[in-house]
């Protein structure tokens, strides 16, 4: 295989092995585009994306303008003379000129089976529905939202330990993948096959809003624990407890009846009465505390049955 000339276009931790698989295949990569470095951390000193810092470590120019709208950022990918544009989860709305640049075109990675869930949080929205499986989309990309010809997908299976961080994993791990199968075919052929999507069944995973993450516990156990986890590892699921927020990081369900929010029993896990059924809550963390398995959590403070969570 004659490796392409590719500009990479990502930004954080799920573009990164795609970067690193299409480096491995051999690929010359001509520009990595990422955002600019942004404050981060108690400090709020700036800090590089992990895509520019793998970029970095292989010596690769990265380029990271604030916008692609400007002729000065737009010439300067045109002239790296491209083959092709790869983007995963970049953050910036790219032109349709720059669209148009590469020889054989742009293919983006998509953490969802579309047309289902086009947009920001398809992960998440993914836990929230129910599904019982998501997976990753290699597909053009178009100037509308999501909207490219599809090229290949990959399904990965929703269980119900699953949080949005190890479906987040284990989507970029089959990104990558498939986007590495897709460049060989493109490299041998100099053509993809591709097919539409279907908009008579879009759905939109709209960006996470914090307000979403305060449980109420009038809601059955099973759309609760899907909450838990969808907001693992962001914005973490909160609930008041004893007057403090309580942020919890995994729960899962089981038959049971009881006063929403009071809880039932305590032993491996911390048990609280729902609207329907019962919530086991595996990892919790107070104000100031870390994150700790219930047991760890009960070690040492009292809560006891009976105890009201708000």
């Amino acid at each position: 295989m004659q490796g392409l000339r590719i500009i990479f276009a990502g930004t954080p931790d799920f573009a990164a092995p795609a970067l690193a698989a299409l480096i491995e295949a051999g690929h010359k990569i001509v520009l990595v585009l990422t955002q600019p470095d942004r404050p981060s951390g108690r400090g709020m000193k700036l800090k590089a994306s992990p895509v520019k810092e793998l970029a970095l470590q292989h010596g690769i120019e990265v380029f990271q303008p604030e916008t692609l709208k400007d002729a000065s950022a737009q010439s300067r990918i045109e002239e790296t003379s491209a083959d092709v544009m790869i983007v995963a989860a970049y953050g910036l709305i790219i032109p349709t000129n720059v669209l148009n640049m590469p020889r054989l075109g742009c293919y983006n990675i998509h953490a969802s089976l579309l047309p289902r869930w086009r947009g920001a949080a398809p992960i998440q929205r993914s836990l929230l529905a129910g599904d019982k499986e998501t997976g990753v989309t290699i597909m053009e990309v178009v100037p509308a939202l999501d909207a490219g010809a599809m090229i290949s997908k990959g399904i990965v299976t929703i269980t119900e330990l699953d949080t949005a961080q190890t479906l987040h994993d284990a989507l970029a791990k089959t990104g990558a993948e498939l986007m590495v199968q897709a460049m060989e075919k493109l490299s041998k052929n100099g053509a993809l096959d591709s097919t539409p999507q279907d908009e008579s069944l879009v759905t939109y995973a709209e960006k996470l809003q914090k307000s979403e993450a305060t449980i109420d516990w009038n809601k059955s156990a099973d759309a609760i624990s899907k909450q838990v986890r969808a907001f693992n590892p962001f914005p973490v699921a909160t609930a008041i407890l004893n007057g403090e927020v309580c942020r919890i990081w995994m729960a899962t369900k089981k038959p049971g009846e009881g006063r929403a929010g009071k809880v039932m029993a305590t032993n491996e896990t911390i048990d609280v009465a729902c609207g329907e059924d019962v919530l086991c809550i595996h990892e919790l963390q107070l104000p100031g505390g870390k994150r700790l398995k219930a047991r760890e959590f009960l070690t040492g403070r009292q809560l006891t049955v009976g105890t009201q969570f708000e």
